[in-house]
């Protein structure tokens, strides 16, 4: 999977269904997607955006390339955004120091850097394994020309990979024969809406795991996050 920003539960539902997880840094960036920004309850209604300003912004880099326009502004202007928290969230500590950790763990100013280690933060906060690889360390030497359903048979047979786990949302893009020629498995996993009460603030569905934290224990978000994780071999 690309290098989403503090993703939604469902991700970290996918992560905890597989043994190695493969950081997609490989391919041309897309702005104005999840790997910068997410979403969070706004204080007033609905919700907002939190964002990681880039450098270089742009589709003639690759993923690996994005770097932080400033780090420290953007760590001051997130925590910023979730402060409203604090009045009625029973988590907001917790959380808040889990996003100020991962803006200080990330040295180099990688935009996916800052990702990796809000992955781990929140896996480590969880009681999640995370083994993780990126896709520019594999040594894989990839053609130059390949479709969006080339890469996930590809880099699963390069490493070994007995099965393939994806969100449903990408089954229009996969040919379930590719990846039997490679011998592997292909799967789609499928999450289920988990709603929960946000004390005086409207509930808003598919938000950042930052949100889920901010409302609920460790032990109800692992329980429901199995509960409402189902994967499906094709």
């Amino acid at each position: 999977m690309q290098p989403y920003f503090f993703p939604y539960l469902g991700h970290f539902g996918l992560i905890d269904s597989v043994d190695d997880w493969i950081i997609f840094d490989v391919t041309q960036y897309t702005p104005k997607t999840w790997m910068n920004r997410n979403r969070i309850l706004h204080p007033k209604e609905s919700w907002q955006y939190v964002t990681v300003p880039l450098a270089n912004s742009s589709i003639s880099i690759k993923t690996h390339e994005t770097r932080i326009l400033d780090i420290d502004k953007t760590k001051q202007s997130i925590i910023g955004k979730i402060s409203h928290y604090k009045r009625h969230a029973p988590y907001f500590y917790k959380v808040n120091e889990i996003v100020s950790n991962t803006f200080d763990n990330t040295e180099d100013g990688s935009l996916v850097s800052l990702n990796i280690n809000a992955l781990q933060a929140v896996c480590d906060y969880l009681g999640i394994p995370f083994h993780y690889r990126k896709a520019t360390e594999l040594g894989i030497s990839y053609p130059d020309s390949m479709a969006p359903g080339d890469w996930a048979p590809l880099i699963s047979s390069e490493i070994g990979a007995s099965e393939y786990v994806n969100p449903s949302g990408g089954k229009a893009i996969f040919d379930k024969s590719v990846f039997e020629k490679k011998h592997v498995d292909l799967s789609f996993a499928e999450f289920a809406e988990f709603k929960y009460d946000t004390g005086p603030y409207e509930y808003q569905p598919h938000l950042s795991i930052l949100d889920v934290m901010m409302w609920n224990s460790t032990e109800t978000i692992l329980d429901k996050m199995r509960e409402n994780t189902t994967l499906t071999k094709l």
